[in-house]
Order: structure tokens, then sequence, then C-alpha cells
């Protein structure tokens, strides 16, 4: 009976896991193409990814002033001023004069606390943050973590040579939406767990999970889970894809 008792939740828990996975997959599809900010914020950051069009977008923005500056986060050290303007192929007066860089961060945690510092020097609390569609949410979290009282403005672009609406069908689909959802999981559950720390007042007894370790966690999970995935088997305004890797290879440190 008890054996029963463990297979029920198990299956339970497995039911609940793959419904979030497509909700999870049809927000990330839904979010696309990106609708453009009615009113300007205060500034535009950019996370850095896989292709350079995250920030061509961002420059579009900067450009059509829906921001004050513009700020890149988890630039490649390798990357001069000069090569990056070439890819983001905007106004180099405005390049020069109103977009600054961040070489720190190494992974979406340190994505939100590179930006947070940056934000925080220029008091800026209204931003618009560029990254992919399915790395969205997850930066959303992180972001709120760090700032809690800013106000954040996703401007989402779409995921590279994946069909969206058929993830499933592909391997490339397959991982980067489990992959994704698991790293967005984990985040979540650290952040209930914080809550309850602080709601207790015994942090000590609760040790918060170390910035990064989401994606050490969920790795050798969501592989299993891809890999079983594989026997089964979103654009922004200006009609763009995030697609190929090109010049930004060089660009990217983090997700």
């Amino acid at each position: 009976m008890k054996h029963m008792r463990t297979l029920i939740a198990l299956f339970v828990a497995l039911l609940l896991w793959t419904a979030g996975l497509f909700v999870f997959a049809d927000r990330v599809i839904d979010s696309t193409p990106a609708q453009e900010p009615e009113e300007a914020a205060d500034a535009i950051v950019v996370l850095t990814g896989a292709s350079d069009l995250r920030l061509k977008e961002g420059m579009q923005l900067l450009e059509r002033r829906k921001g004050q500056r513009m700020f890149i986060s988890g630039v490649n050290p390798e990357v001069k001023r000069p090569e990056l303007m070439s890819v983001t192929e905007g106004s180099k007066r405005l390049y020069e004069c109103c977009v600054d860089l961040g070489y720190e961060a190494e992974n979406t945690v340190g994505n939100a606390k590179e930006i947070a510092e940056w934000a925080r020097g220029h008091d800026f609390y209204t931003l618009i943050v560029v990254t992919s569609d399915y790395h969205m949410p997850r930066s959303l979290l992180e972001l709120k973590a760090d700032m809690p009282g800013a106000t954040l403005i996703p401007y989402p672009v779409a995921t590279p040579d994946v069909d969206a609406r058929g993830w499933w069908k592909s391997r490339k689909g397959q991982r980067i939406i489990v992959l994704e959802y698991c790293k967005y999981l984990t985040i979540l559950g650290r952040d209930a767990i914080l809550s309850l720390s602080r709601k207790f007042g015994d942090k000590g007894s609760v040790p918060a999970p170390k910035a990064g370790s989401e994606d050490h966690l969920v790795t050798s999970a969501s592989t299993d889970i891809s890999a079983s995935l594989k026997s089964g088997g979103s654009k922004p305004h200006s009609g763009k894809s995030d697609s190929g890797k090109s010049k930004a290879d060089a660009v990217e440190k983090t997700n």
C-alpha cells in the first residue's frame, strides 16, 4: 500500500511538472513579437547571448529614444568597444555617448547583480529588459530579486532557429525549453526558501543557494528529461528572429 501511494505521488508530480512545462513553453511562444513600449523608460538593459540580435534590438530602442542610456551586461572581456559597435549596427555618436558595457557577469545571476549596480549608480528605476524569449522569465526573477523596487519592462527576442510552436519536435527545441524550464523552477524554489527564511526570522537555518547554482543543479536532470523527450520524437516587432551565431559569439559569456 505504501509503495502504491509512492507511485501515485510520483505520477501526480510528473503530471504537474509536464503541465507546467507546456504552460512555460506557451508563455515563451506568446511573448513575441514584443510590444513596442508606449513610454520611454529610464534605460535599456541587454543581456548578452548566442546571437547579435539582442544587441541590435536594444540599440534600435535607444535610437527611438526609449531610454536615456543602454547597458550591455556580460560582455566578453576580449571584445573591445569598437568591435561591439560594429555588432550593434547603430549610430556611432549614440553608441559613444550613451552605451555602457559590463564585463563581470558570467551567468544570469551575475547579469542581474551587474545591471542592478549599474542602474543604482545612475538612479535608474524603470528598465526595458532585452533578452531571448525563453530566457526572459528567469531573467525577470533574478532582476526583481536584486531590484525589488524597479519597474521592469520585458522586450523578448524570438528564439534562434527553433520552431517555437513545435519545440518538442526538434532536439534543439527540447533542450532549450526543458533546460530553461528546469532552471526557472529552481529559481522559484530558491526564492520560496528565502521567503520562508525571512518570514520565520531564522536565516541561518536555511542556507541561501550560491549565485549561479541553478545551472549546476538542473544540468544532469534536464539532460535525462530532454533525452526522454527525444524518443517522442516567436519574433520581435521588427519581424526578425534571434537567429544564428555571428559576431556576437565573441560577445557571449552568459546564458
